[in-house]
C-alpha cells in the first residue's frame, strides 16, 4: 500500500504502477459530466476555467447528502468513460490525477501517457467507506449543478487503485490478459 499526498508530483507519478493500490491524503477537486462539459466548451472558446486545474486530481463523484458527522453522504465513484471525452483537453491543460470506476479510452490513456499523468479507480460499491475518508469539503464553483458541481475535498486516506499510470499500462487490460484462454 502507497500513501501519497496530493497535489501529486512528477516523482510520484513515476513511481506508480498499473495495479498499485494507494491511499491519497491532501486536496482534490470533483467534478462530473456536466462540469466537465463547462470545463470542455470553455477550453474550445480559449477561456479560462473557474478553477485553475494544473497540478489537480479530479474526483468523479456526485455525493448523497452529508449525514451528521460527516462532511459528505456516501460519496462512490461515477463511471470514467462519461468524462472520457473531455479529459484529454484537460489533461492537456495541466490536470494531474483522475478517480473514477471502470477503463478508459485509447485517447485518454494516450494523454495520460502525454502529460505523465495517472488514473486512479475507487471501489465501486463503497460509498460510505469512502466518504469516511472525506474529512472537509468546499464549494468550488458551478453550485447550481447540486450534487454534480465542482467542489474541493479534503481527504485523508481515500482509497483507491492506480488503473492506469504514466506509462499507459492499463489494469483493465493487464488483469483480463493474465486470466484469458487463447
Amino acid at each position: 500500500m502507497k500513501k501519497l499526498t496530493l497535489p501529486l508530483t512528477d516523482e510520484q507519478i513515476s513511481n506508480l504502477k498499473a495495479g498499485d493500490s494507494v491511499l491519497l491524503t491532501g486536496e482534490m477537486i470533483t467534478g462530473r459530466d456536466a462540469a466537465h462539459k463547462r470545463f470542455f466548451e470553455l477550453a474550445q472558446k480559449g477561456e479560462s476555467l473557474p478553477v485553475d486545474i494544473k497540478g489537480e486530481t479530479i474526483y468523479y463523484v456526485g455525493p448523497a447528502p452529508a449525514k451528521e458527522g460527516y462532511a459528505v453522504g456516501p460519496a462512490g465513484p461515477t463511471s470514467s468513460y462519461r468524462m472520457d471525452k473531455y479529459a484529454p483537453t484537460l489533461l492537456d491543460m495541466g490536470l494531474k490525477g483522475m478517480v473514477g470506476k471502470g477503463a478508459r479510452n485509447k485517447e485518454v490513456i494516450d494523454a495520460i501517457v502525454r502529460n505523465h499523468a495517472v488514473y486512479f479507480a475507487a471501489i465501486g460499491g463503497a460509498a460510505a467507506l469512502i466518504a469516511k475518508s472525506i474529512k472537509k469539503t468546499e464549494p468550488v464553483c458551478y453550485e447550481d449543478l447540486g450534487t454534480e458541481s465542482v467542489r474541493r475535498y479534503f481527504v485523508e486516506d481515500f482509497p483507491c487503485i492506480v488503473a492506469v499510470d504514466a506509462e499507459g499500462n492499463d489494469v483493465y487490460e493487464l488483469g483480463a490478459k493474465k486470466y484469458r484462454i487463447d
